[in-house]
């Protein structure tokens, strides 16, 4: 019976034992306070009965000293009472002290004699009045309404009694639970590796708030023992009996074991739970990257044939990278928790921690490995279509360049166009090289391509990717060759056409040239010499002079003629071959002109001064010549001859007219004919009239 069960009958007072109070031989004392108004029977045995079942046997065993407290009740009441404890308490009730009003019951009333009866209830009953009941039990054993120092609070110790039923009741459904659970798990300890941990297993109230509740009680009740009640009179071993400490500490002790027992078993479902969380998110893990992470990677295989393909296919597989990095984080929290559980964890878990982690790592560098992979590729992918994409402009640029025809003002801007030419042809082959480099990287990374194909055959896909890299880099190489033969070409063009300018040039140069010796030998060849000899020499230096001029000529010539032939090759007019033959030949005809006329003078300056020598020179031995009057008259008309000459300009087969040197030059010149003029007609005079001679002598 539990005091909850029937509260409302116990905070009656109706019978209730003095905590504490004991009799003369150590016995109980039940104390059964009778009011005015009549008492319920029922519920006055209700109440004897859960009282009765407090105390522990060894206890009952000592017996009980009941008082009746009679003074404010009737005797009829009072007998019904006695009566009812034969009833209810027979063997324990050693004494039944009746407690008397002061003015006594009608002795009628009380004839009933209960010593007469003692065999037949089984106990002593005596009537005896409130102060002298301390003859049966020591005033520190009665409480204040006798006349006693015993403190006694009914509703606190009806508040402290459930307080105890409730935590024994509660414990010990605790107790039960937990061992359940404990032995639960001790006995199906591999079965719950199997499956997962079942959460009735939970007990039905908190051990942490019973062990307190435990805690709290017992320290009461060992504080009251020790510290004594409020009027300072120390408890009783039997309170300890009465109050159950010792039945509290023993609950508490089986439920700090069972307890203990429980923590670790929930620690080990704990960690179990933890770890087979741990092992369903590694399954989740290694499933999606092993399934639709993989099948996304499997299904890009392309490489795309543009830079725009390209970047679009980096753009999905950053996508398919976004997501990886979502399981990827798991994983990384994954680790940690495993390697936070391998740090702590038990020897039996260690080998399936090392095995997911393992595992775990495996699949998931495996995959990281397969989009560094796939991002390497794409990337040497758009490389590669770059390359290809400057090439072909560059390609274009140059077939541009070759397809506009040439037109130069001089040869200066052939060469200039001629290395700009040769500059974007080399930047072509270096873009094709490149380009080249480039194409065998992204094919020797297409060929390890299968070594992360799980078991699918990527030929055909690795096939088309190979034929387009490949056809990529040969439509390259023969745009290249096709431009380098129309380079050829135009460089071959070109260098005609700079062979052109410079024979154009050289025949203008040798115009000026012989333009200059013309130039020369009118203003600076001049002088006929002073003697014979001297003529001759300048006659001689006049025919290399000639030669000079004639190379010159030739030499322009042979360049008009190169000319001719470099523009029917080049299929083009030249723009000043037909103006500068006819002024080669026109400069060459005046030369040809002047230089006759310098040949004749110099010949008559020659034959004048050769005769002239002769005459003026004293030979005995040709007196015949000298004597000749025909000499004299030669070389006066070679004389007067070469004067006129000298003023005759050069006539031109143009009509022009041209002298040598200027006037003062030819006065000179004349001057010098005419005196040796005179010396000769001086000396024809002393031949013909030798007195004369003597006479002037």
């Amino acid at each position: 019976m539990e005091a909850s069960v029937i509260l409302p009958i116990l905070k009656k007072k109706l019978a209730f034992l003095s905590v504490g109070g004991k009799d003369r031989r150590s016995g109980l004392i039940l104390t059964i306070p009778l009011c005015l108004e009549q008492t319920n029977m029922d519920e006055l045995s209700v109440t004897l009965d859960y009282l009765l079942s407090i105390p522990s046997e060894k206890c009952k065993a000592r017996g009980f000293t009941v008082i009746v407290d009679g003074r404010k009740s009737q005797w009829n009441v009072v007998k019904t009472v006695v009566l009812m404890l034969q009833n209810v308490v027979p063997a324990e009730v050693s004494l039944v002290c009746v407690v008397k009003p002061d003015e006594f019951w009608d002795k009628k009333v009380t004839h009933f004699c209960f010593w007469k009866e003692k065999d037949r209830l089984g106990f002593e009953v005596i009537l005896v009045s409130a102060n002298k009941l301390t003859r049966y039990i020591e005033p520190c054993q009665l409480t204040e309404d006798f006349g006693g120092s015993l403190t006694y609070d009914h509703m606190d110790w009806l508040n402290k009694r459930l307080v105890f039923e409730k935590f024994t009741k509660e414990s010990t459904s605790l107790l039960d639970e937990l061992a359940l659970i404990n032995n639960g798990s001790d006995k199906g300890n591999q079965q719950e590796k199997e499956r997962s941990v079942d959460l009735n297993f939970l007990p039905s109230v908190d051990p942490e708030t019973v062990l307190q509740t435990g805690h709290e009680l017992l320290s009461e009740l060992q504080q009251r023992r020790f510290n004594g009640s409020d009027g300072g009179v120390s408890w009783s071993p039997m309170d300890d009996e009465l109050l159950a400490q010792p039945q509290v500490m023993k609950l508490l002790d089986s439920l700090r074991e069972q307890y203990t027992r429980y923590q670790e078993v929930c620690r080990q479902r704990s960690k179990r739970t933890q770890l087979e969380e741990i092992q369903q998110k590694v399954m989740q893990v290694v499933n999606w990257l092993e399934g639709p992470g993989s099948e996304q990677l499997r299904a890009q295989w392309g490489i795309g044939d543009s830079i725009r393909a390209s970047q679009a296919l980096q753009q999905k597989h950053e996508e398919i990278e976004s997501q990886h990095s979502e399981w990827f984080a798991v994983y990384v929290e994954l680790n940690h928790q495993i390697a936070a559980l391998l740090n702590a964890g038990d020897e039996e878990d260690l080998v399936e921690l090392k095995s997911l982690q393992q595992q775990l790592s495996d699949v998931c560098y495996r995959q990281a490995s397969q989009l560094e992979f796939r991002q390497n590729l794409l990337q040497a992918a758009l490389e590669f279509h770059g390359v290809a994409q400057d090439l072909s402009q560059q390609l274009d640029g140059l077939l541009g360049m070759l397809c506009v025809d040439v037109a130069p003002a001089d040869g200066a801007s052939i060469q200039q166009t001629l290395k700009l030419l040769e500059e974007k042809l080399k930047s072509v082959d270096v873009g094709l090289q490149g380009l080249r480099e480039k194409g065998q990287g992204l094919l020797d990374q297409i060929s390890n391509q299968a070594s992360w194909a799980y078991g699918k055959d990527v030929t055909i896909e690795n096939k088309e990717n190979v034929d387009h890299i490949q056809g990529v880099m040969e439509d390259m190489q023969l745009r290249k060759q096709r431009c380098e033969d129309m380079v050829d070409v135009r460089r071959l063009k070109m260098l005609q056409m700079v062979q052109l300018f410079k024979c154009e040039e050289d025949a203008a140069q040798a115009v000026e040239w012989l333009s200059e010796l013309l130039d020369a030998l009118l203003k600076t060849h001049i002088r006929l010499g002073d003697d014979a000899q001297e003529t001759k020499v300048l006659l001689e230096k006049h025919r290399k002079f000639v030669d000079v001029a004639q190379s010159t000529y030739d030499y322009g010539r042979q360049l008009l003629q190169a000319t001719v032939v470099l523009c029917q090759s080049l299929r083009c007019t030249s723009r000043s071959s037909g103006d500068t033959l006819p002024r080669l030949n026109r400069v060459w005809k005046q030369f040809t002109v002047a230089s006759e006329e310098r040949v004749h003078r110099l010949e008559m300056a020659i034959a004048f001064h050769s005769n002239a020598e002769k005459i003026l020179q004293d030979c005995p031995e040709e007196p015949e010549a000298i004597n000749d009057e025909e000499q004299f008259d030669e070389i006066e008309a070679v004389g007067k001859s070469l004067l006129d000459r000298l003023t005759v300009p050069v006539v031109y087969p143009d009509g022009t007219e041209q002298y040598f040197g200027s006037p003062s030059d030819m006065a000179s010149t004349a001057e010098h004919i005419r005196d040796r003029m005179k010396l000769v007609s001086l000396k024809r005079q002393q031949l013909r009239h030798p007195e004369m001679v003597t006479t002037e002598s």
